[in-house]
């Protein structure tokens, strides 16, 4: 314990801040190359009406084996290599420009301009407000909307590297949230988890299919069944 706090503190003592702000959230379709923060629950009928047409476009397909899966099918953790996405090969790694897009009140390592050590996050997915520190990484964690484990396993293990890398680091397909939320969903479906608070649950699975619809994803029946449930 002594250790960790000693580690805190010096992670504190070697920042810059970045000018308070707060961050003004999107709503999945007024966001579709997820560039704008966070996620903003779908309460009126025409957003949710909006939401289960673009659930529909949704394909249905198998679910496949996860042999041969590993992270790396999908590229080293958070390589900033990918093509043709946002925050692309902008010198910073993914995971940061992700809490840099999310967080709030944000403090940077001294002399960088991509490594987020500080921040305050309202994570969507359990409605917490975390005060987070680069000392308890695990705290905070980018989600896969659609895990890649999934992905893997409807069709990606077929794709080319370049397609997985870019689903991997794909913004639309990023949303930083509590740590063991996003470890209790794993590489589940909507049929198997949807997040804690429920009134975002449409908001999630609109998301899920924005990306599912941009690379031609499938899902399971059980999973688009449980998508279109969300937001009727």
């Amino acid at each position: 314990m002594a250790g960790a706090m000693l580690l805190v503190s010096l992670a504190a003592r070697d920042v810059s801040h970045a000018p308070a702000s707060v961050v003004a959230r999107a709503k999945p379709l007024e966001n579709p190359d997820g560039t704008k923060p966070g996620l903003v629950p779908l309460t009126s009928r025409p957003d949710r009406g909006a939401a289960v047409k673009l659930i529909r476009k949704v394909r249905v397909g198998a679910q496949g084996s996860k042999r041969g899966y590993t992270r790396t099918r999908f590229g080293v953790n958070w390589a900033d290599s990918a093509k043709g996405v946002p925050y692309a090969r902008n010198g910073c790694r993914t995971r940061d420009d992700l809490l840099a897009r999310d967080g709030e009140d944000l403090r940077y390592r001294v002399g960088s301009k991509c490594v987020v050590i500080a921040m305050t996050l309202k994570d969507p997915y359990t409605g917490r407000k975390i005060r987070w520190v680069k000392g308890d990484a695990d705290r905070v964690q980018v989600d896969h909307v659609v895990p890649l484990s999934y992905e893997w396993r409807m069709g990606a293990s077929r794709w080319s590297k370049a397609k997985r890398v870019r689903i991997a680091n794909d913004p639309l397909n990023l949303i930083p949230v509590y740590g063991p939320a996003n470890e209790a969903k794993g590489g589940a479906g909507p049929a198997s988890w949807l997040p804690p608070v429920r009134r975002i649950r449409c908001a999630y699975v609109a998301r899920f299919a924005q990306v599912a619809v941009k690379y031609d994803l499938p899902v399971t029946r059980a999973d688009k069944a449980s998508m279109l449930a969300q937001c009727r």
